[in-house]
C-alpha cells in the first residue's frame, strides 16, 4: 500500500477521471487493435458514449485513426488502430563505439537511422547529434514532437548531473544545446533504464504484464534497469541501478570503468569475454583482436575458445544475477544487448550459475532473452518519448 506524499499529492478532480479513462483506452488501442468502440466498451466497463467521446479526442489529436475490418456479409465494421503514418520521435542512442540516431512512428517502428563514430569530445558528438537530428525533421515535415537520449552513465531525466565515465563526461550540458539546436524537448536517462523502459512498453506480451523486472544490459560494462510496479525506478539523482559496480571476486581479466578488477562488470562485460578469449586463442592464432559481435560469430560456428569465452563470462553473469535476485526478488530478469545472439550457447550456464549461487526457498524467478534486438538502447531512447504517450496518470 503506497503511502501519500502529502508534500506532492494533488487531490482528485473530474478531468483526472477523464484522463485516466483516456489513458485507457489509448492502450487497448494499442495492445489490442485494430479494436471496435464496443469492445473496449465492453471491457472497460465505460458507456459507449463515454468510449466515442474519447475516441473522437484521440483522433483529433492523431494519435488513433479508424479503419474498415472485415466484413461478414454486411458492411465493414470499423476499427480503431494507432496511427502510425507519421514520425513522432527521435531516439539518440550514445554507445562508447557508436551513436545512433533514428526516427520511428509511434507503434516505435524505426524509420530511419544514422550512426557515427561516438566522439569524446562532448562538442562533437552534440554537433553531429544535432546535425542529424534537424536532417530526420526536415524528412519527415515537422511532424517530430520529441528526443530521447540513452546513454551509457548517470544523468537525471531533466538532464542535469550527467556523468558518462567513459568520455569523462561531467555535466556536460547535452540535453540543453540539443534542445536549443532542434527546438525539441528533450528527455535523457542511462542506457539501462531507457532500455527496461523499453522493455515495459514495446518487449514481448508477457513481459508488459509483468510489474517487477530487472533488465541486465551486458555491453562494454554491465548496467541495470529496475522496474518496480510498473514503473522505472531511477533512485536519488538517477543512480539506481548500479550493479555493475558490486564485488563479486578479485583478479577479473579486465578493469570495469572505475579501474577495479573486482566489480560484476569486470568479470561479465563484453571487454572480460574478448580478453578470455584472446588469452585462450593465443596459442592458436596469436590471440588476435576482433569485435564481440566476431567473437558471436565464431562460437555460433563452434569455434572452441570462442565458445568457452562466452560461457566463462555467462558464469559470472549468472552469479551477479543471482545476486539482484536475492536482494530485490524480481519476478523475471532479462538479459539484454547484443549477447543475446548467442543466447543458445550461454542461456544454460547462465541459469546453472543462478541455481548454483542462490539461496534455496526463495521465490523462482525467470530468466529470458530481450526481445528488442541487438540494439535494445535505441528502442530505450525512443520510448522515453513515446512512452510519455501511453503512461498512465500518476498518484502520488
Amino acid at each position: 500500500m503506497r503511502r501519500i506524499d502529502l508534500t506532492k499529492a494533488n487531490v482528485a478532480r473530474s478531468n483526472t477521471i477523464r484522463d485516466i479513462n483516456r489513458q485507457i483506452v489509448l492502450n487497448y488501442v494499442r495492445e489490442r487493435g485494430p479494436i471496435s468502440r464496443s469492445e473496449i466498451a465492453q471491457e472497460t466497463a465505460l458507456q459507449r458514449s463515454t468510449v466515442s467521446l474519447i475516441v473522437e479526442d484521440l483522433c483529433i489529436e492523431g494519435l488513433i485513426e479508424e479503419i474498415n475490418g472485415e466484413s461478414t456479409g454486411g458492411r465493414p465494421p470499423i476499427l480503431l488502430s494507432l496511427r502510425t503514418a507519421d514520425a513522432v520521435a527521435i531516439g539518440v542512442d550514445i554507445g562508447t563505439n557508436y551513436t545512433i540516431v533514428a526516427s520511428s512512428d509511434l507503434a516505435g517502428r524505426v524509420l530511419q537511422e544514422e550512426k557515427f563514430e561516438t566522439q569524446a569530445d562532448s562538442k562533437e558528438t552534440t554537433k553531429r547529434i544535432v546535425e542529424r537530428a534537424r536532417r530526420l525533421i526536415r524528412r519527415h515535415h515537422g511532424t517530430i514532437e520529441g528526443i530521447g537520449i540513452s546513454l551509457p552513465g548517470l544523468v537525471n531525466p531533466d538532464g542535469s548531473g550527467l556523468f558518462v565515465p567513459n568520455f569523462d563526461w561531467r555535466d556536460v550540458p547535452l540535453g540543453k544545446d540539443i534542445n536549443a539546436g532542434t527546438g525539441l524537448p528533450v528527455t535523457m536517462d542511462n542506457d539501462a533504464n531507457a532500455a527496461a523502459l523499453a522493455e515495459l512498453w514495446f518487449g514481448r506480451p508477457e513481459i508488459r504484464q509483468v510489474r517487477d523486472f530487472i533488465l541486465v544490459l551486458v555491453e562494454g560494462g554491465v548496467g541495470t534497469g529496475i522496474v518496480f510496479d510498473g514503473q522505472v525506478y531511477r533512485g536519488e539523482n538517477g543512480a539506481a541501478g548500479e550493479f555493475g559496480h558490486m564485488t563479486i571476486g578479485q583478479g577479473a581479466p579486465v578493469a570495469c570503468a572505475s579501474g577495479s578488477r573486482e566489480c560484476w562488470e569486470a568479470f561479465a562485460s563484453e571487454r572480460s569475454a574478448l580478453a578470455r578469449y584472446k588469452n585462450l586463442s593465443r596459442g592458436m592464432n596469436g590471440g588476435s583482436d576482433i569485435t564481440f559481435s566476431e567473437l558471436i560469430d565464431l562460437s555460433l560456428k563452434s569455434d572452441g575458445p570462442a565458445r568457452q569465452a562466452l560461457k566463462e563470462t555467462a558464469r559470472y553473469l549468472g552469479i551477479g544475477i543471482a545476486n539482484l535476485i536475492r536482494g530485490l526478488a524480481p519476478e523475471v530478469v532479462i538479459v539484454g544487448g547484443p549477447v543475446v545472439r548467442s543466447w543458445p550457447i550461454i542461456a544454460e550456464e547462465i541459469k546453472d550459475s543462478v541455481e548454483a549461487t542462490i539461496c534455496r526457498g526463495l521465490p523462482s524467478t525467470r530468466l529470458i532473452a530481450s526481445t528488442l534486438g541487438p540494439e535494445p538502447t535505441l528502442m530505450g531512447a525512443l520510448s522515453l518519448v513515446l512512452a510519455s504517450k501511453f503512461a498512465s496518470v500518476p498518484i502520488t
